[in-house]
């Protein structure tokens, strides 16, 4: 679903009101979690986390007019979206991942390439999606992307 929202304040009033405590949750946890460097936005109509032009000035490749993303949240139309890039990038953090949430969580993961789908907010592992922001830095996140793009 598509929020017209300028800030991250703006967007979260805007979702439904019975998604709000597990993404206001969310983001918490991100902000609390993620390492210095990277900096939270509206990126492509979601509460994001990217890498600030300050760090990275060449910016994202498809339009180096924006950030370079890494992370994002969304309230979809069934579900609450975790969008993270590392996992789409690093092979071993995906398997983590997927290792961790089998061990925490009692649902199977439901997930698509860098998208964790949350269909009910009471299922969200704060402490596992803390713990996975911890895992990667922004320079880290710098030199994947950039190794990705020179393929």
């Amino acid at each position: 679903m598509k929020y017209a929202a300028d800030t991250p304040d703006a967007y979260l009033e805007q979702v439904p009101d019975e998604r709000k405590p597990a993404l206001r949750k969310l983001r918490s946890t991100i902000n609390k979690n993620l390492p210095k460097g990277f900096a939270e936005a509206m990126s492509y109509g979601m509460i994001g986390w990217v890498v600030p032009h300050k760090l990275y000035p060449p910016g994202y490749h498809c339009d180096p007019k924006l950030p370079l993303p890494f992370m994002s949240i969304a309230s979809q139309k069934h579900f609450i979206g975790l969008y993270h890039m590392g996992l789409y990038a690093d092979k071993e953090l995906m398997g983590w991942f997927t290792k961790e949430y089998g061990k925490r969580v009692p649902e199977k993961l439901d997930m698509g390439k860098s998208c964790v789908h949350f269909k009910k907010p009471d299922t969200i592992p704060f402490e596992l999606i803390g713990e996975l922001c911890r895992k990667m830095r922004v320079e880290e996140w710098i030199a994947r992307y950039e190794k990705a793009l020179r393929r």
